[in-house]
């Protein structure tokens, strides 16, 4: 479920926690510790899983688009089943989308607190020179192609239209527009060396 789905799920009195039921979406558990039952049927905690998604532009980071737009979800399928995107990228902005299960990682990631550095390849038109770059209101600006025509250039705040090439230590590589991978618990915590992952199930 969803956050919004399970608050209404407890509102309707279809949960319990160790056979009490819960009135109060607010109310702290541990989920390794407790019983939880959804219409009387128990539940498992979900496997942890997270993986790395070349997100095309033209594609909402949603799970729902009101405007029938196609999502990252609709992309993925069941790929996706149990994922939480981490954080959104804009209809016109393509590149790396992480999405886990692991909520607790998910909230400190983008929490602005623990200032998670982001990459883009930005393309602007006509030429940036390096002077150029350099007056850029970004903690990192570097040109990587420079022509008359239009200009690629690393960028190392978040802006919009653009391309995401790394989030944290985890770099999109290779992977084609569409595609995705499986990221391991190991690669994560040398990505967020100070990220809490959670245990989920084996």
């Amino acid at each position: 479920m969803s956050r919004s789905q399970a608050t209404n799920a407890i509102r309707a009195g279809r949960v319990r926690v160790d056979g009490r039921l819960v009135a109060d979406p607010a109310q702290l558990v541990v989920p390794e510790r407790v019983r939880i039952t959804i219409d009387g049927e128990p539940q498992t905690r979900a496997a942890w899983r997270t993986i790395l998604f070349h997100k095309p532009r033209g594609i909402v980071t949603t799970r729902r688009d009101p405007e029938g737009r196609r999502t990252v979800y609709d992309v993925l399928g069941d790929a996706a089943h149990g994922l939480n995107a981490v954080g959104r990228l804009d209809l016109a902005t393509s590149g790396l989308l992480l999405l886990t299960s692991d909520t607790q990682l998910a909230n400190w990631v983008t929490d602005p607190a623990n200032a998670v550095p982001r990459v883009y390849v930005v393309t602007a038109r006509g030429e940036v020179t390096p002077d150029e770059a350099q007056r850029l209101p970004a903690a990192r600006a570097e040109v990587r192609k420079a022509s008359t025509r239009e200009s690629h250039l690393i960028v190392g705040h978040e802006v919009t239209r653009l391309k995401r090439v790394q989030f944290g230590g985890l770099e999109i590589g290779d992977l084609e527009p569409g595609a995705w991978r499986e990221v391991t618990r190991g690669e994560i915590r040398r990505a967020f060396p100070r990220a809490p992952i959670s245990r989920g199930a084996a």
